[in-house]
């Protein structure tokens, strides 16, 4: 019985001692290791925008303009500002699902989203709680000539009938169905096609009443814009309804429920 109990006892401290410990998260930006001022939110990593900016692009320069973070180098602007939902790289709009956090008077934004700035790649080892970034272009592709006008023009069109009253997610959650029939060999295959099918009908209410045609807002370009730059909310959801007004259940009766935001209820 003895001997087993210092069995037991040795077996838990071989594990002890090979099983990283929650807190020991490391980062690696190039041959610079760094251990303080990270954060894991919601299991994204969150690191300081300057510093790890600074890693990347020795180059940089770094201020603080009407409350953003500004990061400026050659061929590369960032601005990033706590509370949002993104940060701008360039005139592209990256989303940050759990927002840009301000700690302690430090701007933090996902590594992900800045490596994607910068042109930078990022793998994670599970095993030793360990992130690696290594440089890359030190830049990003510019809005003007990653987004194609067209799809801006009118998938911010239905966004904005859509959801115009709806906060910023939940007109990215109706992108996000855009896209997904875009995507989809069910659907027509480009924006203007899914907005203007008429398989089975019309398939939204803005193509019926002309409201397809009113100027967006800004923040409907912006949540346009998100989506084509890989924001979801909403995962493979296909389909949407405000139950207060929807006049068919064929969708709660047919398709499976994914979330609600705001006043609309997604489906897959």
């Amino acid at each position: 019985m003895i001997k087993k109990f210092f069995m037991s006892l040795l077996i838990v401290s071989m594990l002890i001692a090979v099983v990283p410990h929650a807190d020991a998260l490391s980062l690696q930006v190039n041959s610079t290791t760094l251990t303080k001022n990270i954060i894991v939110y919601n299991s994204t990593t969150y690191v300081p925008l300057r510093a790890v900016s600074l890693m990347l692009r020795p180059d940089a320069k770094v201020s603080w303009e009407s409350n953003c973070a500004v990061i400026r180098a050659s061929n590369l602007t960032i601005t990033a500002r706590p509370g949002n939902c993104y940060i701008e790289a360039n005139g592209r709009m990256l989303f940050v699902s759990d927002d840009v956090k301000l700690i302690n008077g430090t701007t933090m934004v996902p590594i992900r989203v800045l490596a994607k700035a910068m042109g930078a790649s990022v793998t994670w080892d599970g095993y030793t709680q360990k992130v690696t970034v290594r440089s890359g272009s030190g830049t990003i592709t510019s809005g003007d000539q990653y987004y194609d006008n067209d799809e801006v023009y009118w998938l911010s069109r239905i966004i904005n009938a859509e959801s115009e009253s709806e906060p910023i997610r939940g007109k990215i959650a109706v992108g996000n169905v855009i896209l997904n029939r875009v995507a989809s060999p069910d659907f027509p295959n480009s924006i203007y096609g899914v907005i203007f099918d008429t398989t089975g009908g019309i398939q939204f209410t803005p193509v019926a009443n002309g409201t397809i045609n009113n100027t967006p807002t800004s923040e409907s370009i912006l949540a346009a814009k998100l989506c084509l730059d890989g924001a979801s909310v909403v995962g493979s959801s296909m389909f949407f309804l405000n139950p207060a007004i929807a006049t068919s259940s064929w969708i709660t009766r047919t398709r499976t429920y994914v979330a609600t935001i705001g006043n609309h209820k997604f489906y897959a």
